[in-house]
């Protein structure tokens, strides 16, 4: 398939289209040629669906935005395209055409040539009918496994790229703060350095596949107050900077992030689209971000109709721009007309426009947006006829082998095995009740920006597009020879308990009863978890527990087995379950993952990325509580989770020994050397997840009692041994001090070595010498970890 587009590749060619040239030169010299309509034409996108039959997109019409005429804008360029692929179900091939027709269109229309950046969701798998639905983000934390959540991310990346996209919106870098927020599970959890480390290996496999990585939401957004979606977000300068920035500095300096999404709330009376000390001073003065900030959907336009800081359209265009937000999304409002007459007024200086454009033309040039030899024509289109449009659908698959065995390996890694009291792994049960709302409910496994939740629900008659068997098909394969009683007993959040009674027959006939419970996602009200879907409490949704409880009074040992989206207290279950499997919304293979945790046939891995509360009043609260937060004596709330972060059970026991520190002292610019050895003491391979917490007794400002510095998986068969190195800089030490700076203070502190925040195994007593210093993002982020050539008993 070839498309010619009217750019000119003579040897007299405009400098801009010359490759051979520095970036910063040819976008100099293409904004020097371009009139004030065209330079703004470039910092704006239209949200547009792509056409089933292979024609050109269409513009979306949104409840929140007026109608955008495509044929009038598209003369002066265009900036960006929404999410032509996650807007309508559309089959990847005939959307790839679509894509394609119209980026031809676009770069044709506009004097210079330059097609737009095409822009979808991936926040779990690329947000496109047909394409693998992986685990949500609070399971890729579940797995401490920055490797793999790599891999899967390269992977959405290259399907994302093989039908014509650019750029991904994610990861979610928020630091979950009060689990009631209804999008904790698009977190990867409660604590910045497991966000930090496992979200920029997010980060790397995006860009490798040449997908441009959107961090988001800079910053604030998920400590609202009272876990309520776009709320105001009350926090110090210090939990900022130590709770909410660091997971943004590490994507920014480690992963190669190329954008950047602000958040809709405030922090202090300043919404993060008007805040130039943290879209400039910070990101991109101190830290030397040179990408794309762009606004979260209608942000911009927010400033006026939510926070108030702007009267009218135009004001809210140029304090977005003067703060540092380059392109408005998801479509033209405020950057558009009212941006040119503010500037022909003189309200905006055209400088402030300019500023905003060489960072999103450098970043086109990158792309080879601007280059001669520029094609629409993506890879997974190359050689096809774009005339037969029906020979091309079914032609391309976003969820093929190789993506499903990816997202079965992060589900089965991302299981958590809270307790067990023999039960686990079942050994040939004759008879299984199969009960809860989530027994036999395919979408089960999907978050809510899932394509079949986030767009399919609203198109019906449309195939949801992939396989997702649910657990009822799953344990029948696992256990073929078991007889399967499935009841409903109640729903996710209808309050019914009429269902109750079957269910509690069916699990009295039973040998084990496995409870499938937990969340329905969806957006804005529409399920119990997702964006917008706050819960009042930590209660089960509905009449849940009593169902649950229920169950544990009829006689046969109950399973529990939680498919959510964030923790829930879980009441008499905690001690009176005979097991507890918690999943996070485990994606397309989930169920399979489940399964086999149940038979034995994958033993679990996974660990806590949040805390499990203990009751489902005791919020807001994090493991990363000041000695205040604990439980005390002057109040009648005990805070104390039920399973701590970090969390997790496995089939087989460790045992940790030999603990030895290089020396007890290090200077404040040094590192501390630990070596600890790891047994396999059961009969049965499994892994151990070693994670390190640091504790600072004595402090110049309060403290955290402990946060997570380092962690490794360490698989071992039976009887295996490993001897573990760790190496910790004194910059893990850092935190902000009293005068606002990054500082590294001398004294004592231990280095707890532990399988969670709960189960400290050995303890390191070190000291730091020297004067205090100051630490910026250029610190050591991170304590090495390095196993030595495993041993046999």
């Amino acid at each position: 398939m070839t498309a010619n587009v009217a750019v000119e590749t003579t040897p007299e060619a405009p400098l801009w289209n010359d490759p051979a040239h520095p970036v910063a030169a040819r976008v100099d010299a293409l904004i020097g040629a371009m009139t004030l309509q065209e330079k703004i034409a470039q910092l704006y996108g239209v949200w547009v669906g792509a056409s089933d039959n292979g024609g050109e997109v269409a513009p979306h019409q949104h409840d929140m935005e007026e109608a955008v005429d495509l044929d009038a804008l598209l003369p002066t360029g265009l900036g960006q395209l929404t999410r032509p692929f996650g807007t309508v179900p559309v089959d990847p091939a005939l959307g790839a055409l679509s894509l394609m027709r119209t980026q031809a269109r676009i770069a044709s229309a506009n004097r210079f040539g330059i097609p737009a950046v095409a822009h979808e969701e991936c926040l779990a798998g690329f947000a496109a009918w047909g394409a693998t639905a992986y685990p949500v983000p609070l399971s890729w934390g579940a797995t401490f496994d920055p490797e793999v959540v790599r891999r899967m991310a390269a992977a959405i990346g290259r399907d994302m790229r093989s039908v014509g996209v650019h750029q991904g919106l994610a990861p979610v870098l928020d630091v979950v703060r009060d689990a009631r927020w209804g999008r904790v599970e698009e977190t990867i959890g409660e604590d910045p350095y497991l966000v930090g480390t496992i979200g920029t290996a997010y980060v790397q496999g995006l860009e490798s596949a040449g997908i441009v990585a959107t961090l988001k939401h800079f910053v604030g957004y998920s400590a609202s107050r009272a876990g309520r979606n776009l709320a105001p977000a009350p926090m110090g300068a210090r939990e900022r900077a130590d709770v909410l920035l660091p997971p943004f500095e590490m994507a920014v300096r480690e992963g190669g992030a190329r954008s950047v999404m602000h958040a809709y709330n405030d922090i202090d009376g300043v919404p993060a689209a008007a805040d130039e000390t943290l879209l400039t001073g910070l990101l991109r003065d101190t830290w030397g971000f040179d990408g794309t900030v762009v606004a979260d959907y209608f942000g911009i336009a927010f400033l006026k109709t939510l926070h108030g800081v702007a009267g009218d359209w135009a004001d809210a265009a140029g304090t977005a721009l003067r703060a540092g937000v380059d392109i408005e999304l998801p479509t033209v409002k405020t950057f558009g007309a009212p941006l040119a007459e503010a500037v022909a007024e003189g309200r905006i200086p055209e400088s402030v426009i300019d500023r905003a454009l060489r960072r999103v033309l450098g970043q086109k040039a990158v792309l080879g947006l601007l280059d001669p030899d520029w094609s629409p024509v993506p890879p997974a289109l190359d050689g096809a006829d774009p005339d037969d449009p029906e020979a091309l659908r079914g032609k391309v698959d976003l969820d093929g082998p190789a993506n499903r065995e990816l997202a079965r390996e992060i589900a089965e890694k991302a299981v958590v095995l809270l307790t067990n009291d023999g039960t686990l792994p079942l050994t040939r049960p004759r008879r299984i009740a199969l009960v809860g709302p989530n027994a036999a409910e395919p979408t089960a496994v999907l978050g809510c920006y899932s394509f079949p939740l986030h767009v399919g629900v609203h198109h019906p008659a449309t195939p949801v597009g992939i396989d997702l068997p649910t657990l009822r098909d799953t344990l029948a394969a696992e256990f073929p020879d078991a007889e399967i009683t499935v009841a409903r007993g109640t729903g996710v959040d209808d309050g019914d308990t009429g269902g109750i009674a079957d269910a509690v027959a069916a699990a009295r006939d039973a040998d084990v009863v496995v409870a499938v419970l937990g969340d329905r996602a969806g957006l804005f009200g529409r399920g119990t978890s997702g964006e917008g879907c706050d819960a009042e409490s930590l209660a089960l949704p509905g009449a849940q527990q009593d169902l649950l409880d229920a169950l544990l009074d009829s006689g046969p040992p109950v399973v529990t087995v939680l498919l959510a989206g964030r923790p829930y207290a879980l009441g008499r279950a905690v001690t009176e379950s005979a097991a507890i499997v918690q999943s996070f919304f485990p994606g397309v293979a989930g169920t399979q993952a489940i399964a086999g945790i149940l038979s034995g046939r994958t033993s679990p891995s996974g660990r806590l990325p949040v805390s499990v509360p203990s009751g489902p009043g005791a919020q807001p609260t994090t493991y990363l509580g000041a000695r205040l937060a604990q439980v005390s004596e002057v109040s009648n709330i005990d805070p104390t989770p039920a399973f701590g972060f970090g969390h997790g059970l496995t089939y087989t026991t460790f045992a940790w020994s030999d603990l030895a520190v290089d020396a007890e002292e290090a200077p404040t610019d040094g590192e501390f050397g630990l070596e600890l050895t790891v047994r396999n003491t059961g009969d049965r391979a499994g892994t151990e997840v070693v994670q390190l917490y640091l504790h600072d007794p004595v402090a110049s400002v309060v403290q955290p009692v402990q946060r997570l510095v380092g962690y490794t998986r360490v698989p071992l068969e039976p009887g295996e041994a490993r001897r573990i190195r760790v190496t910790v800089p004194a910059d893990v030490a850092s935190f902000t001090g009293r005068e606002g700076q990054r500082i590294v203070e001398p004294g004592q502190l231990e280095l707890r070595l532990a399988a969670s925040s709960t189960d400290a195994r050995l303890t390191a007593h070190v000291t730091l010498t020297g004067p205090e210093r100051r630490v910026d993002h250029t610190r050591r982020f991170h304590a090495a970890f390095t196993p030595e050539p495993s041993a046999r008993a």
